[in-house]
């Protein structure tokens, strides 16, 4: 064997690489151990809070010593393996950045109707086609405006210098597109700012190219509001003057007035006259006492014990509530709660009624502008905020402008208030704003000043001096995450166009616990069965066989490490499938030792012949195998990207320690004269004395699969399939109930509160059940969000006494459930276009290449079939989503290794047939010839995915019920209908030549 000595010291630098890597995990795994025993209280109960306590403690501190180099906790913590939300629990979101806000804001806010409608039916499009949103934008609008330019609508003061009332429409086009990609762009870098300093070990945010979308997953969260805040704020800090009570008064007056005389008018009053509140009246409402919220100089003192607007209007009639008609008082004033324009947030829709109808708006000053406080204000009867929100009237300057702008702020920093009352967050403002700053609260004595942010107020505090230095603070009783998250949001910068999100999923860290443990069990029993049974089929070179079994494992987990992958439970499933190839490498070897020992050669010599005639195979196999993996890496997302990036490491891993290690270690038995045998005296001649004519009853085989796919495209026809939210858009909902309950009660109850029954299926157990449903699918809103699940939370409190707990959820939009749907496609006739030039490139003959496609797709539309037949019969999820396209993938990938070693095995009897052999005869020679390997590689590969199908947990049952059905199709139709194919349309001249071209050489077969 050449360069051996290069292969061993190549092999001891990856495993100390690997090791370094996997040591982070190691010592990871013992801090938390000695954290726990730490926090263990006398009941044998880990208290979490002194958990948490103990690793913040040393947090900073170092943990681990690596050749004299000192790591910390949060070094370790950064450098361990990483494991996907399916194992610990978190949340996974798809950002969109809104194209529409780009337009209308390059476009200068134009009205014109053409262009908004076009905006409305790209919008529309957009959930149905591939294209950018600006080409489906031009397309709309040209025909909406046959003749209109776009430079007529984009030629402004916001595109100055780029676009003019000349440029053309390509041009106007260009600029579109080129701001659209830069806007996707900008909000990564904000994202990842604002992603960077929110505390989530191992964060992970990535554009994805071409779809104009930003994928963020954030290990261990337990706030989904939060963070759909902290990712969905546009960040649009402006600074307003408050109107005070003295400026308003006749004008709520008014509105009291009109409010009043409508209730009359629809009670059906035969006067109409009205019994209003007069101004008195109203302005006994109104008081004069300030905002007890501040900003301050860094250094001056600028407002002291001041009220909030809140003490301005003093209580409404306590005996005047509800939408009852009060003769003084309207729902504006009526419906208020404690003290001032606050009212109880299920009202807030009613007030914003009012203020939307055209009349109430006319009564306002043209300068008003309505926001709502950011946050509840305490209820003086429990003195908590617990739903009482305040309702601000700012004053806009001209143009509707804010009086300032937060784009002058250069940092921003939260701190401890020094007065105890929460935190505060300082605001610094370059020169220019200082500049304003100052003219502004110079200008502004004895006025408030509203720190409004994406439209809420955070504060309205009083300015009893200016601001020279540009240097604010700004107080509102803020908790540590509150002051935190508006520190971030107010440095990181301002979004340049809001983010909705299109897909999102939560996962619990229950369910992730139990993902953990179903995920080691099943890689731990399919461990010991292939150790065992390689042993039990090869004897002592099953042995080496198992060796590099475990350290293609080995150096698996370690490059996953140094890459910071995350290990996710489809990823389990990729080692599982990447250690039964290794297997399969190897059963490749050994078959080919035995078979030339039983020539008579000398085992040093069968050992070397082995190598060196299983290398094409196995080889090429591979490749094939690759190509898929590939594929998915490219297409996949998620949890299926996970999958694929542990598939194509495994298949890189596998050909290193099948081929090459494994050689090195028979050659060192060798030389010390050690005994190695391949086969004992039961496994010996193991499915070597099976005959089968399989190309004299391919007839037979080519019926039973017709039947099989015709029944299953007449039930697809008539069925369809079992569409998962992946692929339909919607939400789900994973719910663990204390007690089993019945799927047909939980789609009745929620039933009620939808307006269309949800699917509703068991998961796993009895007790749990995974719920989908459309309910405002169309809506991507954090309110759309909060109000399907204020129902689901409605429907599940009808099971009075059994408690609930939702340990998942996610939520695909239509439109990337589309973009999944296309993808998948393009993934799968890629894969499948890309294996057929491969195996046309390395075989020489077009034949080879088509019965291997045809063999692929039979066992595609096989298991298509299956799962259109068996949906709702079997007691398990057969969905067609992601996971079932990643198994689909991985079961092409499969089946081109099989039927590429078949393949291989023809070549190779046709290169050397004798001129007396018949055509079929040979090919009958070469499939029963390698009938022994194809077997045990199916059974060993069968035997893990059984494992993983019965311990995997219920997350990806179906993935491996596809994969499981997929293989068993697989070994069947790479020698009954791959093989076959190739008979049939091999040319009866080449039949009678024997013509076969010689297999192109690999890149290397010298082992």
């Amino acid at each position: 064997m050449q360069n051996k000595t290069g292969i061993i010291i190549l092999t001891v630098i990856v495993s100390i690489i690997c090791l370094y890597n996997l040591s982070f995990t190691f010592v990871s795994r013992g801090v938390q151990s000695d954290a726990a025993e730490y926090a263990t209280n006398a009941k044998g109960e880990v208290v979490s809070s002194k958990k948490q306590a103990y690793l913040d403690s040393i947090w900073t501190q170092p943990v681990y010593n690596f050749l004299g180099i000192k790591y910390t906790y949060q070094d370790v913590k950064e450098r361990e393996l990483n494991l996907g939300l399916d194992l610990q629990g978190g949340m996974n979101v798809t950002l969109e950045v809104s194209p529409v806000e780009i337009l209308i804001g390059l476009s200068g806010n134009n009205d014109d109707p053409a262009f908004r409608q076009a905006l409305i039916k790209a919008t529309e499009a957009r959930k149905s086609s591939q294209d950018t949103y600006v080409n489906l934008f031009v397309k709309a609008y040209k025909e909406l405006k046959p003749n209109g330019r776009l430079a007529d609508i984009f030629a402004n003061t916001v595109t100055k210098g780029r676009i003019d009332y000349n440029s053309s429409d390509n041009d106007v086009v260009k600029v579109l597109n080129s701001e659209v990609e830069d806007a996707i762009d900008r909000s990564f870098e904000i994202l990842s700012r604002r992603i960077d300093k929110f505390g989530v070990t191992q964060p992970t945010i990535q554009i994805i190219p071409g779809r104009g979308l930003i994928s963020v997953e954030l290990p261990g969260v337990d706030n989904p509001e939060r963070v759909r805040k902290l990712l969905q704020g546009a960040a649009k800090l402006e600074f307003y003057r408050v109107m005070e009570p003295n400026e308003i008064s006749p004008n709520l007056d008014a509105i009291n007035t009109y409010l009043i005389a409508q209730q009359k008018l629809k009670k059906g009053s035969a006067t109409g006259k009205q019994d209003a509140a007069s101004s008195d009246n109203v302005a006994n409402l109104l008081g004069a006492k300030k905002d007890a919220t501040k900003v301050e100089a860094s250094q001056d003192t600028v407002s002291k014990d001041t009220s909030s607007l809140a003490d301005q209007l003093t209580a409404a009639d306590s005996t005047a509530g509800g939408d009852s008609l009060n003769t003084q008082f309207s729902p504006l004033f009526s419906l208020i709660k404690g003290n001032g324009l606050v009212y109880d947030v299920k009202d807030t829709a009613k007030i914003n009624k009012i203020f939307k109808i055209k009349e109430v708006q006319n009564y306002l000053p043209s300068d008003a502008k309505l926001a709502w406080s950011v946050k509840p204000i305490n209820d003086p009867t429990t003195n908590s905020g617990v739903g009482l929100m305040e309702l601000n009237i700012l004053k806009e300057e001209r143009d509707g402008l804010a009086i300032l702008t937060g784009d002058v702020i250069n940092d921003a920093r939260w701190d401890i208030n020094p007065q105890g009352k929460g935190y505060e967050v300082s605001m610094y403002m370059n020169a220019e704003g200082a500049k304003k700053w100052k003219k502004i609260t110079g200008a502004n004595k004895n006025k408030r000043i509203a720190v409004v942010l994406d439209n809420y107020v955070y504060t309205a505090p009083v300015v009893n001096d200016e601001i020279p230095n540009g240097v604010s603070v700004i107080t509102g009783n803020f908790t540590q995450d509150e002051a935190t998250d508006l520190a971030n949001i107010l440095k990181a910068g301002k979004l340049p166009a809001p983010t909705n999100i299109v897909e999102e999923a939560i996962v619990g860290p229950t369910l992730g616990q139990e993902s953990i443990e179903s995920g080691l069990i099943s890689i731990m029993i399919g461990f010991v069965i292939i150790i065992l049974f390689m042993f039990f089929v090869y004897s002592s070179s099953g042995w080496v066989a198992d060796l590099a079994v475990i350290i293609n494992l080995f150096f698996l987990l370690g490059v996953l490490s140094n890459l910071g992958a995350a290990l996710t439970l489809p990823g389990i499933a990729g080692i599982l499938l990447s250690l039964a190839m290794a297997v399969d490498a190897n059963v490749l070897i050994n078959e080919r030792v035995k078979e030339e020992l039983a020539s008579g050669k000398t085992l040093k010599d069968a050992i070397a012949s082995g190598y060196k005639n299983a290398f094409s195979a196995i080889f090429d196999s591979n490749i094939t195998t690759l190509i898929a993996g590939v594929v998915l890496l490219i297409f996949g997302t998620g949890l299926i990207f996970g999958f694929a990036v542990t598939l194509v490491i495994g298949v890189v891993c596998s050909l290193f320690t099948s081929i090459l290690i494994t050689r090195i270690v028979f050659e060192a038995l060798l030389k010390r004269n050690k005994k190695v045998s391949f086969s004992n005296s039961l496994t010996k001649n193991l499915f070597r004395s099976i005959n089968v004519d399989f190309i004299g009853k391919r007839k037979i085989y080519y019926a039973i699969s017709t039947v099989v796919i015709i029944g299953g495209i007449v039930s697809i026809l008539i069925r369809g399939f079992n569409f998962g939210v992946d692929f339909k858009g919607g939400r789900t909902f994973v719910v663990d109930f204390q007690t089993p309950v019945s799927s047909t009660e939980i789609r009745k109850n929620l039933a009620d509160e939808f307006g269309a029954a949800p699917e509703v299926k068991t998961f796993g157990s009895d007790d749990k059940f995974k719920i989908t449903t459309d309910y405002l699918v169309e809506d991507d809103s954090d309110v759309a969000t909060a109000n399907v699940e204020q129902k689901l939370n409605a429907g599940l409190a009808k099971f009075s006494g059994n408690e609930t707990k939702i340990l998942s959820s996610s939520k695909i939009g239509p439109t990337i459930a589309n973009d999944i749907k296309i993808n998948a496609l393009y993934s799968i006739i890629i894969a499948l276009v890309g294996m057929f030039l491969y195996i046309l490139v390395r075989f020489g003959n077009w034949q080879f290449a088509l019965g291997g496609i045809v063999s692929l797709l039979h066992d595609v539309l096989v298991v298509l079939a299956i799962f259109s037949l068996f949906q709702d019969i079997l007691p398990f999820s057969l969905e067609i989503d992601q996971a079932f396209v990643a198994a689909i993938l991985t079961i092409i990938g499969y089946s081109i290794n099989d039927s590429v070693v078949v393949l291989d095995r023809v070549r190779e009897f046709l290169a050397n047939r004798k001129a007396s052999d018949s055509f079929s005869k040979i090919i009958n020679n070469a499939l029963n010839d390698t009938l022994s390997r194809t077997l045990i590689t199916g059974i060993t590969t069968i035997c893990v995915l059984l494992i993983l199908f019965l311990f995997g947990g219920e997350t990806i049952r179906g993935f491996s019920f596809a994969m499981l059905i997929g293989v068993l199709i697989g070994t069947y139709s790479s020698i009954c209908i791959g093989t076959p194919i190739l008979v049939d349309f091999w040319k009866e001249s080449d039949k009678l030549a024997g013509a076969v071209k010689p297999a192109a050489k690999p890149v290397s077969s010298n082992v």
